[in-house]
């Protein structure tokens, strides 16, 4: 029998007439079952939401900090709990899951030193003469509940993203994360109930698409902070009406190698950023260009780093890429591979699915209109490609839709610059993979990347308002 784990709904663990299977993406199996939310506890989600919210503050900035501290300190005690069901529910390996954990820590962390960031601090008011005897405070305010929606690929960190600047900040919050990924979120509220995070201020949920879209549009939902699919969040965006709403979608990361680069370094890191967790980060390594003097020798050294990989079970220490999420994503991977191929492009290495696993890929002679080049494959594949002119490859980063970040090995400090400057994404990296991020800094992009920026002191603007005060003394 599949073990059952309720749903948190305002404040009490539930069930519903809507089981919901969870499956071992390496066994292809149920391993466990959860719930999805009626209509009814979507509800009460809604309402005690906002009425929690509307009932004026109850936890002073310390005490929202101290709470974000314990939920950090509750993780540690429960890594390796957090760890093993990440690696059952999202196939990842388990080094990585271990290491999202750990991150997830200073997510937390890190929201507990913002906690303190709506107090009101003076505003000078020199300007214009006259002004002597007016003092200014400008502060920021809660804006009310939040929507909380994640993916699959971290359903510890990502969901952390959202929770722990609504905490910080005092929002009350509901959490739909992904059917496929939803016990770690789960179990996460057992961490912040633990923690002292008043219980009927928030919930964690799965969901139906249609209830989705309802609690995206409901006016007592103030914020809405989603992380998915392009075409999900913009739709969701469109239900929002006056709602804040931070986006952060789809990626197609390029990278570009300029001949002066460390290229055992480069090399080293494209492989980490197109292959960890089979490539399925919005940020993975999709796209290389590689300066033509440097291009033979550095696809060489590639190719053959991609067939040492070690595929395999996720609680492997020694697996690098497990299994994608399911057979279907898997597929898709597969269905692009082959458009590419039979369009004239070639696999180095690599090309062939074995149930949900996707072998390593290198590709070269892809074409940019290919979808493979131009749409987010969210896959093991990585194509390669030769440059003669560095202003080109920068616009050839630049092609497509997405802008999230993207990375530029070089030693000179011009190419730097003009990179920074010339490349239509959120983050540059130098020296570095686009698939870098630390959980402190302001994450976000452009174009159909989305908008706004995570981060726990740059969530203050999604989930918070600014207030002036003026006193005339």
């Amino acid at each position: 029998m599949l073990s059952s784990q309720k749903i948190f709904v305002a404040g009490n663990w539930v069930e519903s007439g809507k089981p919901l299977p969870v499956v071992d993406p390496y066994t292809g199996g149920a391993f466990g079952q959860t719930f999805l939310a009626d209509a009814a506890q979507v509800e009460k989600a809604l309402a005690c939401g906002a009425a929690y919210f509307e009932a004026g503050p109850k936890l002073s900035p310390s005490q929202r900090g101290g709470i974000c501290l314990a939920v950090a300190r509750g993780l540690e005690e429960k890594k390796g709990d957090f760890a093993r069901l990440i690696v059952a529910e999202a196939g990842k390996p388990v080094t990585d899951a271990r290491r999202e954990v750990q991150r997830t820590l200073s997510v937390f962390r890190e929201a507990s030193r913002e906690a303190g960031a709506l107090e009101p601090q003076p505003l000078p008011l020199e300007f214009p003469p006259g002004q002597e005897n007016r003092k200014a405070f400008l502060g920021r305010f809660p804006l009310g509940a939040v929507f909380c929606v994640t993916p699959f690929n971290f359903p510890l960190n990502l969901v952390a993203h959202k929770v722990a600047p609504a905490i910080a900040f005092g929002c009350p919050f509901i959490l739909k994360p992904s059917p496929k990924t939803p016990l770690t979120p789960l179990l996460l509220a057992e961490v912040l109930l633990e923690a002292g995070l008043p219980p009927e201020g928030f919930s964690v949920f799965p969901a139906e698409n249609a209830d989705t879209e309802k609690m995206a549009a409901d006016p007592r939902v103030k914020v809405l902070s989603f992380t998915g699919s392009a075409a999900v969040g913009w739709r969701l965006k469109g239900l929002a009406n006056k709602k804040k709403v931070l986006l952060e979608l789809g990626g197609n990361a390029a990278v570009v190698v300029e001949p002066d680069a460390d290229m055992d370094f480069a090399l080293a890191r494209v492989l980490a950023g197109g292959f960890g967790y089979a490539g399925q980060t919005c940020i993975s390594v999709q796209r290389v260009y590689v300066e033509k003097g440097l291009f033979p020798r550095f696809l060489d050294l590639l190719v053959a780093r991609v067939k040492a990989l070690q595929m395999g079970e996720p609680t492997d220490e020694k697996t690098q890429v497990g299994p994608m999420i399911s057979e279907e994503a898997a597929k898709r991977v597969e269905d692009w591979v082959k458009e590419a191929r039979t369009g004239g492009a070639k696999a180095l290495c690599g090309g062939r699915r074995n149930g949900s696993f996707y072998e390593p890929t290198a590709l070269t002679g892809v074409r940019p209109e290919m979808r493979v080049s131009c749409g987010e494959l969210f896959g093991p594949v990585v194509v390669v490609e030769p440059y003669s002119d560095y202003e080109k490859a920068l616009a050839e980063v630049n092609r497509g839709p997405y802008g999230l970040q993207a990375g530029v090995f070089t030693r000179d400090p011009e190419k730097m610059k003009r990179a920074y400057e010339t490349l239509e994404v959120g983050t540059v990296l130098i020296n570095e993979v686009p698939t870098y991020r630390v959980d402190a800094m302001p994450y976000g992009g452009v174009k159909d990347s989305g908008f706004g920026r995570e981060g726990a002191r740059y969530a203050l603007e999604a989930y918070t308002e600014p207030r002036l005060m003026i006193v005339n003394l």
